[in-house]
Order: structure tokens, then C-alpha cells, then sequence
């Protein structure tokens, strides 16, 4: 899937004029994490989120004051700090110059930006012109979907056929000691192990079998250290 199958293309935005106090109240009323903010032409001139109202001097997360020293050898830096807490326009405190994504990009590119720059939300571009604005909250909706989507059930023998390609696949798996047996839609897992994570991993697999009904844990953890073997409870 790519964006544009998933983004928002009824995009409530602000004006950089706009007050902090109605960017708060338009994201409450709409549920949203973040708005985008539009010049007087319609082109992108930041964006505004929850982060950037939580650090507030009203709230008294705004931060402490710098130290006399700090604000003597750098003191634009504090000043933007202080406009940021305590300024009444969006932009005074929005983010300028926001990450952006293309409409044609791949999910999984929006998923790994919002997990490594800690972002909730992102303007999409196409030709430089905002076109839609996609959300965590968006991603979620896909996840659920999938998570409940029905699939057509395999047979006991389809099912044991998954779990090993699957095994076989995964670079952590144990690559022989591992039996499968699946009889009315029951799989059975023993073998050795030598992780508890090794072991919830294993029946991580068995259950997405699709047509499962219940895995049964047998599997016997080894020390690799000493070699003592212990069931697994």
C-alpha cells in the first residue's frame, strides 16, 4: 500500500496568524494530532502539533530557564526557546520546514519515519503542493483491519506446511529440533529452544496459521551454557 491509498485528502489546516488557542480548539473538536499550516497562496509553511502545545508555560512544562551562561553565549537560542513556550500565534510555534512524504511512497517508508523521528503525523507533497496529510492514527486503522481480516482456513496438513516455511524463513528459528503436529486445527510444538524469546517467537508463528484454533507449548528450553535441559512451563 502507499499513501495516497490511506491519506487524508480533507485537509483542515491553520494560518500562521491563526491563534495558538484555535489550533488547540480545532484539534480537539476534530480529534487530530497535528495541523498543517498554509500561507495566504496555499503552500506549506509548517505544522503545528499536540508536542508543540504540551511544552507550554501554561502548563508549566516549558522548561526551566537557561543559566545565566547558557543565555550569554547563545542567546538567539533561548530566545526562540522562550517565543516557542509562551508565543500566542501558530507561528511562533509551529514547526517550520516539517518532514514531508510523497503521496506515492510506501507505508512502511511513513511507518519508519514516525518511529525514528518520533512524529505522529505528515504533510504529503506532490509538486511541492500539500495534497493530504497522513497519521498514526491512519496506520492503526490498516493494522486493525488486517488483524481481523478473515482468511480462507488451510487444512491441518496446510497449516503444518506454514509454520515450517515461516520457520524456515525466519533467521532466529532454530533450524532443526523443532516438530510440528497439527491434528483439527490443534498444533502441537515441541523440540528444543534456547531463549524464552526463541520460544514466544515459535508461537508467534503457529498462531497466525491461518485456520489455527490453539497452540499447545511442549517445547524443552536448553541452557547453552551447561547444556541442562528444562521443560518449558
Amino acid at each position: 500500500m502507499d499513501v495516497k491509498s490511506l491519506m487524508t485528502t480533507q485537509i483542515i489546516a491553520v494560518r500562521p496568524d491563526n491563534t495558538v488557542a484555535d489550533a488547540a480548539r480545532i484539534m480537539l473538536a476534530n480529534h487530530l494530532t497535528g495541523l498543517p499550516v498554509q500561507d495566504e497562496a496555499g503552500d506549506l509553511a509548517g505544522i503545528i502539533t499536540e508536542g508543540d502545545l504540551l511544552r507550554r508555560a501554561e502548563l508549566g512544562t516549558g522548561g526551566k530557564p537557561a543559566g545565566w551562561l547558557k543565555s550569554l553565549l547563545m542567546p538567539s537560542a533561548d530566545a526562540a526557546r522562550y517565543t516557542a513556550t509562551h508565543g500566542r500565534h501558530v507561528a511562533e510555534v509551529m514547526t517550520r520546514h516539517p518532514i514531508t512524504i510523497a503521496p506515492d511512497a510506501d507505508l512502511r517508508e511513513v511507518a519508519a519515519l514516525m518511529a525514528d523521528k518520533r512524529i505522529r503525523c505528515l504533510p504529503v507533497l506532490e509538486n511541492g503542493r500539500l495534497v493530504g496529510i497522513i497519521s498514526r492514527t491512519d496506520l492503526l486503522k490498516t493494522l486493525a483491519r488486517k488483524l481481523i481480516e478473515t482468511h480462507t482456513d488451510l487444512s491441518d496438513a496446510g497449516i503444518g506446511r506454514f509454520i515450517e516455511t515461516e520457520l524456515a524463513a525466519a533467521p532466529w528459528a532454530p533450524k532443526s529440533g523443532i516438530r510440528i503436529a497439527v491434528k483439527d486445527h490443534v498444533v502441537n510444538i515441541e523440540g528444543t529452544i534456547f531463549s524464552d524469546e526463541e520460544r514466544q517467537a515459535v508461537i508467534v508463528i503457529a498462531e497466525n496459521a491461518p485456520g489455527v484454533s490453539l497452540v499447545q507449548d511442549h517445547l524443552t528450553f536448553v541452557d547453552p551454557s551447561s547444556g541442562l535441559a528444562f521443560p518449558v512451563d
